[in-house]
């Protein structure tokens, strides 16, 4: 597990002991020669929480869809993939992503709904930071990350 989803995690399981909500966040491990769908499920009975998020931690200061997401044997590109196992579960999702500067820089994180990365993907070859700014940010703090409260996509 990167250390980025295990931030994510732990920022969400904060968040719902802070905030008294019912929910959990976990990372589905990932085994060698299985698919694994996406990288954080978090399951709680207040819709807005019932959520599926992948993770990415990157160099630079612009995502793209080529470099930074797979292609399956099939052929099916991950965000396919990822949009397929929304619509299954009925979940709803977000790209967390992490923009990394080198040692002694602050690092950026955001979240952003899996809608808006769908627009992205069918329009664009990636998407830049500046993008993600309008986004959820994640605020660091001593613990890790700190969500806000989300609003329904």
């Amino acid at each position: 597990m990167s250390d980025f989803e295990r931030d994510i995690v732990q920022s969400f399981n904060r968040f719902f002991e802070k905030e008294r909500i019912r929910g959990f966040a976990y990372r589905l491990k990932q085994h060698k020669y299985s698919a694994q769908y996406i990288d954080v499920l978090v399951d709680s009975l207040d819709p807005r929480y019932y959520l599926a998020l992948e993770c990415k931690s990157i160099r630079g200061k612009k995502l793209y869809f080529t470099q930074h997401f797979h292609t399956d044997k099939n052929k099916i590109h991950q965000i396919d993939a990822i949009s397929s196992f929304l619509t299954k579960t009925g979940r709803s999702g977000y790209l967390a992503i992490e923009f990394r500067f080198g040692s002694g820089k602050t690092r950026e994180a955001y979240l952003m709904p899996w809608h808006q990365v769908q627009k992205f993907y069918t329009g664009t070859q990636g998407v830049s930071m500046e993008e993600f700014r309008h986004c959820l940010s994640l605020k660091r703090s001593q613990e890790g990350y700190v969500l806000p409260k989300l609003n329904p996509q």
